[in-house]
């Protein structure tokens, strides 16, 4: 009889959880049984890992073969535990010293061939595996994505043969480089190239970059909504090391090998109106990131907003305030980070323009509706995109943008660094129970935006965002405290609340 056990790593969300591949020969009629949670993907394993076995010159063991996937409580699916479990055969019938596969880990796809497969979700193993201090042994073509993690010992094998060759001291392979990301240093500067006017919407698309704001442009075709919200990315900081590593890591999940492309810039996410929730939230048998999971330290672009539907929509409302997704499954559940900014886009009325005529109140509001409440409340600025005047040619030409807009990108920076430098955290996400102190409000300004809030009927989130929104307009202007102006400004911010509004009570 034979024993052998193989390490290797599960998927499980952003997690890479140890899994102990445990190989048993015994005497028998030739067998071949695979126990431990293992989904239909991974049993199929037992007719890859023979013919692979076979095809790179070695015996078959005509034994009874158990291969245990432990811990069983973990869910397994996939082909990436192929590797682990040839390399257990081929320790367990002896082919194979058990101390050359001590501290090492296994990860890859067998074709029948014998030949290494990429897999998806490489990083978060990569990441599991440094942290224990093993060796990891993975398929070539992951070679570029895992090379990202810094500290990590690894060695890319394009073949079954190649792994075993190598543990054995025959032809040893070249321990992998790391190649970590590098992020850019400065912001773009020509921010508003190309887009003319909208001096309004300029302003608050910084004051959203400068917070960290979610945004909602409202207005008619054609006035630019899509290209300003384009446009927010230019003025955003560039990631740290680390919030790269976990975009790359997110990403490596949903697409991984070869077609994964490997960039050091935050995520613009841009679903089609079609969308469901599930495409939005992530999910499926095996829970895989949503497009609030790719966006995150980014940007999710929502154009056509009411045409999402308000079921769909209405699935952001916990990313938005916890910053995560949680996926529960029968079988498994998974836990997403979803740290995103939201900027979405709508026409006023279902016909384009609320001036055209076209479309009575009742239908106008009706449309509004599809974007629920709760949701407008998530929104922190909301403001309105209109045409240009009788299509003056003399708009196309802005050759002196207003001060309040000069240098986007370098003034969100300041304020950024203002706002981490005070609270630790971007005025976004203040909690409420630090909101006070951070505004000192006078007791004149408070009753100012009482009252103000209580015109608009504006829910008690929407309130404490609007003076998230004053706190970054005054760090904008360089102040340690947020004055009425602030205040003013920020409930200006409120155009689609207050178009409700009017429609109701008209």
């Amino acid at each position: 009889m034979g024993m052998a056990v193989v390490n290797t790593r599960a998927g499980s969300g952003m997690e890479a959880p140890l899994v102990r591949v445990e190989v048993h020969l015994a005497n028998g009629l030739p067998s071949f049984q695979l126990v431990g949670m293992a989904e239909t993907s991974v049993k199929e394993a037992r007719d890859r890992v023979r013919s692979a076995l076979i095809n790179s010159g070695f015996e078959f063991p005509a034994k009874r073969i158990t291969v245990n996937l432990s811990p069983a409580s973990i869910a397994k699916q996939g082909g990436q535990y192929d590797l682990a479990i040839a390399i257990g055969i081929l320790v367990a019938h002896g082919t194979l010293a058990e101390a050359a596969v001590g501290r090492c880990e296994f990860l890859g796809e067998l074709a029948l061939t014998g030949e290494l497969r990429g897999i998806s979700g490489i990083i978060p193993a990569v990441i599991a595996c440094r942290n224990h201090g093993n060796t990891l042994f993975h398929p070539l073509e992951n070679r570029r994505e895992s090379a990202i993690v810094e500290g990590a010992t690894r060695y890319a094998a394009d073949s079954l043969l190649a792994v075993y060759l190598h543990l054995s001291g025959t032809e040893p392979l070249v321990q992998d480089e790391n190649a970590p990301l590098v992020c850019p240093t400065t912001a773009r500067q020509d921010v508003w190239h190309g887009i003319h006017g909208q001096h309004q919407a300029k302003r608050a698309l910084m004051i959203a970059a400068a917070g960290a704001h979610n945004l909602l442009f409202t207005g008619p075709p054609g006035t630019g909504k899509s290209l300003l919200a384009s446009r927010l990315l230019h003025m955003l900081p560039p990631l740290s090391p680390e919030e790269a590593l976990e975009v790359a890591a997110l990403h490596s999940l949903k697409q991984g090998g070869a077609a994964l492309q490997i960039q050091a810039t935050r995520p613009f996410r841009s679903p089609h109106h079609t969308a469901s929730a599930a495409a939005l939230t992530g999910g499926g048998a095996n829970p895989q990131p949503g497009e609030v999971s790719l966006a995150h330290h980014g940007v999710l672009f929502l154009d056509e907003l009411p045409e999402f539907g308000r079921r769909t929509l209405d699935v952001l409302r916990e990313p938005l305030e916890t910053g995560e997704v949680h996926i529960s499954r029968a079988s498994a559940n998974a836990v997403y980070p979803a740290r995103f900014q939201l900027i979405a886009a709508m026409n006023p009325s279902p016909t384009g323009d609320i001036h055209d005529w076209r479309t009575p109140p009742d239908q106008i509001l009706r449309y509004l509706s599809r974007v629920s409440g709760p949701l407008l409340d998530r929104i922190d600025i909301q403001v309105e995109v209109p045409r240009l005047p009788e299509y003056q040619l003399s708009l196309w030409q802005d050759k002196d943008e207003p001060d309040d807009i000069k240098k986007p990108g370098e003034k969100a920076m300041e304020a950024r660094n203002r706002q981490l430098q005070r609270q630790g955290v971007l005025n976004a996400h203040i909690p409420v129970t630090q909101l006070a102190d951070c505004c000192q409000l006078t007791e004149q300004d408070l009753d100012f935006i009482q009252l103000a809030a209580e015109k608009l009927s504006l829910s008690m989130r929407a309130f404490h965002r609007t003076l998230k929104v004053a706190r970054t307009i005054a760090d904008l202007a360089g102040e340690d405290h947020v004055n009425r102006h602030h205040l003013a400004e920020a409930l200006g911010y409120r155009a689609l609340d207050s178009l409700i509004q009017q429609l109701s009570s008209g």
